[in-house]
């Protein structure tokens, strides 16, 4: 029996983490010398791919930045093109990209020693949740500010890695909990194996 593309289950998950980008998006430090903020969208954008899969951590976080730029004031209580278009559009674009690809490859990654496979997690979340938004969003910052590439990086680069990496750590915890005890294929309404079986068919 073939599966649909989308489950009601899968619905549902999708949109309670739409709503933890929108509640989260208002959870942000306004620094002085830059309009880019210290924000938690990027923590919720790591737990939508490494919770939900790419499937759904792409259409959750999607949904929310169409939405927002469709006029409806979601993210940081705002929305429209003036929003997405803004200093930190650079950012926004990449977020449903970023829950892609960290959804690609945290289900693949599969080995007996548990701090490999912490170490593996948190370094796909760290590059597709972090670094991944700073290749769309440096470039822009310094376009629609009138930045040299070296004050759009002073601006919204370097200050906020340590945070970043902060964010990651806890969310490859939670990301490994979570799908230890919900595996997303339950999700997709797919067959699982269990982790021990899982493990037992993986060479390290």
């Amino acid at each position: 029996m073939k599966s649909s593309f989308f489950t009601m289950k899968g619905i549902v998950f999708s949109a309670l983490f739409a709503a933890l980008l929108v509640v989260l998006s208002y959870v942000n430090i306004h620094l002085g010398f830059t309009p880019v903020p210290i924000a938690m969208e990027t923590f919720a954008v790591m737990l939508a791919g490494g919770i939900l899969g790419a499937r759904y951590g792409f259409f959750s976080i999607a949904l929310v930045v169409l939405l927002t730029a469709l006029g409806i004031p979601l993210l940081h209580g705002k929305g429209g093109l003036g929003l997405i278009l803004g200093p930190t559009g650079g950012f926004i674009w990449a977020f449903p990209f970023a829950a892609l690809f960290i959804g690609l490859i945290v289900p693949r990654i599969k080995s007996a020693n548990k701090t490999v496979t912490f170490v593996l997690t948190f370094l796909t979340i760290e590059i597709f949740g972090s670094l991944l938004l700073y290749v769309t969003g440096v470039p822009w910052l310094a376009h629609v500010a009138n930045y040299s590439l070296s004050k759009a990086l002073t601006a919204g680069f370097y200050p906020y890695l340590p945070g970043d990496a902060i964010k990651a750590f806890v969310a490859t915890l939670i990301t490994l909990q979570v799908r230890q005890l919900f595996p997303v294929e339950r999700i997709h309404g797919k067959p699982f194996q269990s982790s021990a079986a899982q493990t037992n068919t993986v060479s390290q």
